[in-house]
């Protein structure tokens, strides 16, 4: 196929092209700089409403992983205004290109997060579930709003909800090794809060599986069977490293440190099922957390 990945030097980004590049798939990227000469890169500029619209014709798939950091930095009222546009205008603009092309993509696979829920407790949550009412749960709506000329347009669009995605070298994972391998990790508030986490390799999987499952469209959550409370996973993460966890972070201290996204990343708690992926038979490598972070933290993987 000839797939064109946008955020394509994120986590999940790189990994899905090297993955799809050994499978022998021909992969261009969408850059927001000028694209270097002989390189498999497509220029646009989402926050002025311009893309090399011609290079898009004859693509056979498009996956969109663009925005704004959610965990860098304090959100201002600016850093708030970058995560919304970042993710809507770039969004709507990339789908309104595509549903003009006379040879538009088969399939439109367009990021969103499990951010859409809110904090909803010990609430079992499904694709079906409604969103939340804070501001990552409001962003989430608009960006998946703006798939909607895609789908209009007859492209397959899905909607994939990202959990929590653990690798050793990069997002969620990578910032607390440090912390934990000191002997210093331990929960966050009660430790109570539910963590939807998937190893990026089943994340790896799963895009290539509704890459080729035509029956898929709509919001798909990507997240590993066996969600975990806060507790559970320092636990697990602690037992896997041999370190003790006895060093709680209180819920006063992370909002200290880090203001409104402590509520939103480290306190808000989502126990998120994969209900889509499993009711097509979708069978994630690691279902369980403590084989994942196994796997993951080995020496050689």
């Amino acid at each position: 196929m000839k797939i064109l990945i946008s955020g394509s030097h994120g986590l999940v980004g790189e990994a899905l092209i090297s993955s799809l590049v050994e499978d022998g798939h021909e992969v261009l990227r969408l850059v927001r700089r000028g694209h270097r000469l002989g390189a498999l890169e497509i220029e646009w500029h989402p926050n002025q409403g311009r893309i090399e619209a011609q290079y898009l014709e004859g693509l056979d798939a498009v996956f969109h992983f663009a925005g704004e950091s959610i965990a860098s930095g304090r959100w201002t009222n600016d850093k708030k205004r970058a995560i919304r546009d970042s993710r809507v205008k770039g969004t709507r603009l990339l789908s309104e290109t595509i549903a003009q092309l006379s040879r538009p993509p088969s399939v439109f696979i367009s990021a969103s997060a499990i951010g859409y829920y809110g904090n909803r407790g010990d609430e079992e949550l499904t694709e079906t579930s409604r969103p939340g009412d804070d501001f990552l749960a409001s962003v989430c709506v608009d960006w998946e709003e703006a798939t909607r000329p895609a789908g209009e347009q007859g492209i397959r669009t899905v909607l994939t909800r990202f959990g929590i995605i653990l690798d050793r070298n990069g997002g969620a994972l990578s910032k607390m090794l440090t912390p934990f391998r000191m002997g210093i990790g331990g929960r966050i508030g009660d430790g109570r809060q539910w963590m939807s986490w998937i190893a990026l390799d089943d994340v790896v999987k799963a895009l290539k599986f509704l890459l080729l499952d035509s029956a898929v469209h709509g919001p798909v959550n990507i997240v590993a069977p066996n969600p975990v409370t806060n507790a559970e996973f320092t636990r697990t993460l602690g037992r896997v490293l041999s370190r003790p966890t006895f060093f709680p972070v209180p819920a006063f201290g992370a909002r200290l440190a880090f203001g409104e996204v402590a509520d939103a990343l480290l306190l808000s708690s989502q126990r998120v099922g994969p209900a889509v992926l499993e009711a097509r038979g979708f069978a994630p490598y690691w279902p369980r957390l403590e084989p994942a972070l196994q796997h993951l933290l080995q020496e050689q993987r």
